[in-house]
């Protein structure tokens, strides 16, 4: 019995591949070797892509999503009118024998001119901005807690317990002791008059915990943590108002979100009560 051959209908007769590289893509029209060229990362190597993929009558793209390198060309030619998919990896990577990025992205060619690709999903730029404030901000989050960390290492090392006596070394009591030990005050017994009315332990153990062993080393470090400490603090205020700004002008211009917004309460309406009318 002879083998079955299997035919595939053409999809996207006009279809590009583009294999996605950090100095440079790789860009494939068809199966022939002078159906690829290589393109590089600047603006004025996306016009020159454009302007090769119009002349070839290209109408649909795939690309694939490698890392933040696809972003910058996708943006540029979805600008220049093409229409863009960017494809998952696992989509493309049943290639056999040697890898290369010639093959790469002509198997890409392939798979999407037979209709066998489907595209990820892509937020809308208004969304896709949030996002970028947000994890922005979350990355700021997570330094400060590296940086708390270091502090709370070098408090310890000078022999200054302020872990020991409250919760929280970056909270309302931790920062005053904190700001004034680095202010130059090395008393405990002055420190701990910074102590929160909240705080459990009292004042006498608190300064008990706050004996300072000298050790200039460790101080400077601590001075130097605290600073990256107050510049990220001061980077999430500005990200935070960057995204209330932004988040602002998004109901300004959309009535239907203006209709489901939610006014702030007053004070005063707050703590109104509702009065019973009684018959």
């Amino acid at each position: 019995m002879g083998k079955k051959h299997v035919s595939l209908e053409v999809v996207n007769p006009n279809a590009a591949g583009i294999d996605i590289g950090s100095r440079s893509h790789w860009v494939a029209i068809g199966q022939d070797a002078q159906d690829v060229r290589e393109f590089g990362v600047y603006t004025e190597d996306y016009r020159e892509l454009s302007k090769w993929l119009k002349k070839h009558e290209v109408t649909t793209i795939a690309m694939e999503s490698t890392g933040t390198y696809w972003q910058n060309v996708f943006s540029f030619l979805v600008a220049e009118g093409f229409d863009v998919i960017l494809v998952n990896g696992r989509q493309t990577k049943n290639i056999k024998g040697k890898k290369t990025d010639i093959l790469d992205c002509q198997w890409i060619q392939k798979l999407h001119t037979l209709g066998l690709l489907s595209s990820s999903f892509l937020p809308d730029s208004t969304t896709d901005t949030i996002r970028t404030y947000s994890r922005h901000r979350q990355n700021i989050i997570k330094q400060v807690g590296a940086t708390v960390q270091k502090m709370q290492k070098y408090l310890r090392l000078m022999n200054l317990r302020l872990d020991v006596v409250v919760n929280d070394i970056v909270g309302l009591t931790g920062q005053k002791i904190i700001a004034d030990f680095i202010a130059g005050q090395k008393s405990g017994i002055e420190l701990a008059k910074h102590r929160h009315y909240n705080i459990r332990k009292s004042e006498e153990e608190i300064a008990k915990a706050l004996q300072y062993n000298g050790r200039k080393d460790y101080y400077f470090a601590l001075k130097q943590e605290w600073k990256t400490y107050l510049h990220l603090q001061k980077q999430i205020d500005e990200t935070d108002k960057e995204i209330k700004k932004l988040l602002k002008t998004i109901i300004r211009d959309d009535e239907n979100k203006k209709r489901h917004t939610v006014k702030k309460k007053t004070i005063s309406e707050k703590t109104k009560m509702p009065l019973e009318i009684q018959t």
